[in-house]
């Protein structure tokens, strides 16, 4: 594919390690490596990779794939518009070095220890980075309701097209509300060998903290509040540490700032030198540790946009505490804490992180809720499945006269034992007025089912609760 423009091979290396440093630490090192020694004139490397998830033999999960809903993924990225990836640091055997290795009595497919989704705009230069608890209690497609980081393990034990980053991407999409073009997935030995390949990096560590880089037994370090130097053992048991006062809330703001932190490392032009001569040798360290959908062409464009991006351009924003409720659940047998998501928050979340201006609360600047609603231009589809004919196209017309785009009226496929609303798009402040016209309570009332192939945006299934009471003329 032509780019349209040279670009001298400085600025490749630069480039894409940008990319591949500010998108996460979890991205693409073995592009960064093939990419510098091509460039270098070391023979024997192919770039033309296109890395694909493995499926490993799983004990006690299925060998026959579910039945997974068929629901598209987002188009590839044109170049011009929003891009959106899903980073995920793997939770497999953690190898620190040679013949010594951590956490090897983990069977089975690894799970997803870490993920952030990652959001690139080219027309504003500005990204985002948007962490997701690995406890988040979600629905899975094609499978019931787990922690979200069980998704990568249930697509890699049971052997789906696209493995555990394509089932995952879909999980992300359905919670968030967005969609997820591509993933690149880093097991967590390699991020230790990529920082050591590139030097130690500058962190500031906000509050006192003991980490635990070796795992179990008496290697601990305990880190003062300030500026400290972070080689790849110190920096794995620093993003991983979850047993502080935050949890995982904590965790994932550590992680999010040593992205940040390797990002200004690698911009650093200083280090360019030492990268180089590193190259070889990071190649053959994490080569195999790396896997994404990205195509060498795309990291390319990627990496050239995002090195123009500067730190305060770059959102940050976790799911916390506030936009959760913590429940005590019985979990494979065992008693566990699982954060049930607060739709609602997230989405506000979501919305100051995926757009320019930031999200538009429903009481910001005296906004009206109905004008908020509207200003989205949802597409909304209306089907009847009351007791009473012709309400479909009466509630479609009176939505219309309020101003919204009703493309479908029609019969429901089926009958509802109260009125629902379903969201395929994310349209947050839509779902929120309609929450109140029909008087909707959460749970089965309001669904989020993140789904780009669907007619509309936002399926409204009428019951007789709206039929026999509303406000229409």
């Amino acid at each position: 594919m032509k780019t349209g423009f040279k670009i001298s091979p400085r600025l490749i290396i630069v480039g894409v390690i940008a990319l591949v440093l500010f998108a996460g630490t979890f991205v693409l090192a073995r592009y960064i490596t093939v990419t510098m020694r091509a460039v270098a004139g070391i023979p024997g490397v192919s770039i033309a990779e296109n890395g694909a998830a493995g499926t490993p033999e799983a004990p006690g999960l299925p060998t026959a794939a579910p039945a997974i809903p068929e629901v598209d993924l987002p188009p590839t990225w044109d170049g011009a518009s929003r891009v959106t990836i899903l980073l995920m640091g793997v939770d497999t055997a953690v190898v620190i070095k040679e013949g010594e290795v951590v956490s090897a009595d983990r069977t089975g497919p690894a799970r997803s220890d870490s993920m952030i989704l990652l959001t690139i705009d080219p027309q504003s230069k500005t990204a985002g980075m948007l962490s997701i608890p690995r406890d988040l209690w979600v629905a899975i497609p094609g499978f019931d309701y787990a922690r979200i980081n069980t998704a990568y393990y249930n697509g890699e034990g049971s052997k789906l097209p696209g493995g555990g980053p394509v089932l995952a991407m879909r999980t992300v999409e359905q919670v968030i509300g967005v969609p997820v073009q591509y993933y690149a997935q880093m097991e967590f030995w390699a991020f230790t060998r990529l920082i050591e390949s590139i030097g130690k990096i500058n962190v500031f560590v906000e509050k006192k903290i003991v980490i635990d880089p070796m795992g179990p037994g008496e290697d601990n370090i305990m880190l003062r509040a300030g500026w400290h130097k972070l080689g790849g053992v110190e920096a794995l048991g620093y993003i991983r540490q979850r047993h502080t006062e935050g949890g995982d809330v904590d965790r994932s703001k550590r992680q999010q700032a040593v992205i940040l932190a390797v990002r200004d490392k690698v911009l650093d032009p200083n280090n360019l030198p030492t990268m180089l001569a590193n190259a070889p040798a990071m190649y053959a360290d994490i080569q195999s540790g790396v896997k994404t959908n990205l195509t060498f062409d795309e990291i390319m464009r990627l990496g050239m946009l995002a090195k123009d991006i500067p730190p305060e351009s770059i959102k940050r924003g976790v799911i916390d505490y506030s936009m959760v409720q913590l429940v005590d659940m019985v979990v494979n047998g065992e008693q566990q804490s699982v954060m049930k998501p607060i739709a609602d928050k997230i989405r506000v979340l979501r919305d100051e992180i995926f757009t320019t201006s930031g999200a538009l609360g429903p009481m910001s600047q005296g906004a009206d809720a109905l004008d908020l609603a509207r200003q989205e231009g949802a597409t909304i589809a209306v089907y009847n499945g009351s007791s009473v004919q012709g309400m479909a196209q009466k509630t479609a017309d009176y939505l219309k006269s309020q101003g919204f785009n009703v493309v479908v009226a029609d019969t429901a496929s089926y009958q509802p034992g109260a009125t629902q609303v379903i969201d395929h798009r994310g349209k947050l402040f839509t779902l929120l007025y309609f929450k109140e016209l029909f008087k909707l309570n959460a749970g089965n009332q309001v669904i989020n089912k993140y789904d780009p192939a669907s007619a509309a945006e936002i399926d409204i299934i009428l019951s007789d609760d709206w039929a026999y009471n509303n406000p229409m003329p």
